[in-house]
């Protein structure tokens, strides 16, 4: 039994468009990635409304943390304070220091969330990734994960491609949530680097990522279906 879990993206233009999509998956065991979009456009009380809809909704707050180390622990206080937000994220580039102080900040708040990094962004090529961080992204994926693991930080943002190398450097309870997953093998979009089910499970993937092949279905509760009984 994979202990694998769909996390379902809010991506759609507006909140009541989210919203109907949620309560079309309401009776599913999944969490929910509400991101920068929907964040910003909505707030706070979007988290609220989702929650309303099924208090046992998880919800992953992506919105990628990255500034300096005391900024990100006030920020991380902030979402843990919520009480809403069952993991969050943020940049493994931003370093060990900031990292660690995150995990500080929060450590005694009730029920606090789950903490993730994002090693390197699945929109990335080599090429691209390498004119920026000078090194290739899975050599440098790995290190980042590897600092992530050592500042405390419950797990990182890879792509299925890097999850197995990074939990045989790290732990194999060390967390890989994977975006850009096409559950079936449909169209990659934007994504640059992106796995079906099947393979996401044969490299222990704890979370995948699966956004578009569910919103832009015309039965999304019968994708949702479909996934969750293949995982």
């Amino acid at each position: 039994m994979s202990s694998m879990k769909l996390c379902v993206s809010l991506d759609l233009p507006s909140a009541k468009e989210n919203l109907v999509l949620v309560e079309q998956i309401k009776d599913f065991d999944v969490w929910l990635k509400v991101g920068f979009r929907s964040y910003i456009r909505d707030g706070k009380p979007f988290l609220e409304e989702l929650k309303k809809i099924n208090p046992n909704f998880k919800i992953f707050l992506d919105l990628k943390l990255y500034d300096i180390p005391n900024t990100m622990a006030d920020a991380a206080q902030e979402i843990a304070q919520f009480g809403l937000v069952d993991m969050f994220n943020l940049h493994a580039s931003a370093g060990k220091r900031a990292m660690s102080e995150v995990m500080t900040r929060i450590k005694d708040i009730p029920n606090k969330p789950l903490v993730i990094a994002v090693t390197a962004l699945t929109s990335f090529d080599n090429d691209e990734f390498k004119h920026i961080y000078n090194e290739d992204i899975q050599t440098k994926a790995t290190k980042l994960a590897v600092d992530t693991y050592t500042s405390g930080v419950d797990g990182v943002v890879c792509s299925a491609f890097e999850s197995m190398d990074i939990k045989n450097n790290t732990s194999k309870e060390f967390i890989t949530l994977c975006p850009g997953i096409r559950p079936f093998g449909e169209d990659a979009g934007d994504q640059k680097r992106v796995a079906d089910i099947n393979f996401s499970k044969e490299n222990l993937v704890d979370f995948i990522v699966v956004g578009r092949p569910i919103y832009k279905a015309s039965n999304p509760k019968e994708i949702v279906k479909k996934i969750v009984e293949s995982i």
